[in-house]
């Protein structure tokens, strides 16, 4: 069986009422064929991620790895700045090696009740992964761009916490769309 870790923030992390954290729950049961082990810490950013990422992504020898992470980056509380964000995400990259990484780009925010952050800033975020991803040949998932053109996208945002950030079930639901689509198309 193929394992692939998902690593990133508490958007990785999150259990939602769940027993188990909602995304690797949600993707084992749409792709049974691989072991998913979750990598999410909350209220990590890309220099927490490269902290642990020996233990917590290159010891499980992966045969795939989602990163996502960016949400507290850009957040004004705990802000990475952006050049340090992409050079961050070049070594998490190379580390994990392109031809494994999935890297996806953070998620939009509702900004009515979320006050941390902001859809402008967090659209520098999403492009800067893109950049990161153009540039090593990784794989790519703009989910920024992909959520934030849904029309109900603030409902898809609306979580446990309704704090515009920590999505739910919906929300899980579309990430996990793409990842299987991702991951199907790439036969990794």
């Amino acid at each position: 069986m193929k394992t692939f870790v998902c690593f990133g923030d508490s958007l990785t992390a999150r259990k939602e009422g769940f027993e188990e954290p909602m995304l690797t729950t949600k993707l084992a049961k749409q792709l049974n064929q691989y072991e998913f082990i979750n990598a999410g810490v909350s209220g990590d950013n890309t220099v927490d991620g490269l902290s642990r990422i020996e233990q917590d992504v290159i010891a499980h020898k992966p045969d795939g790895v989602t990163v996502l992470f960016g949400a507290n980056d850009a957040a004004f509380h705990k802000s990475v700045p952006l050049d340090l964000y992409k050079k961050n995400l070049y070594k998490i990259v190379e580390r994990i090696s392109p031809e494994k990484t999935i890297l996806i780009s953070p998620a939009p925010v509702d900004e009515k009740v979320q006050k941390a952050r902001t859809n402008e800033v967090l659209d520098q975020y999403a492009s800067a992964a893109r950049e990161v991803a153009e540039d090593t040949g990784c794989h790519f998932i703009d989910f920024f761009h992909q959520m934030i053109s849904l029309e109900d996208y603030p409902i898809k945002l609306r979580g446990i916490k309704n704090d515009g950030l920590h999505f739910g079930e919906e929300g899980y639901d579309f990430l996990v769309q793409l990842i299987t689509k991702k991951i199907k198309s790439i036969r990794l």
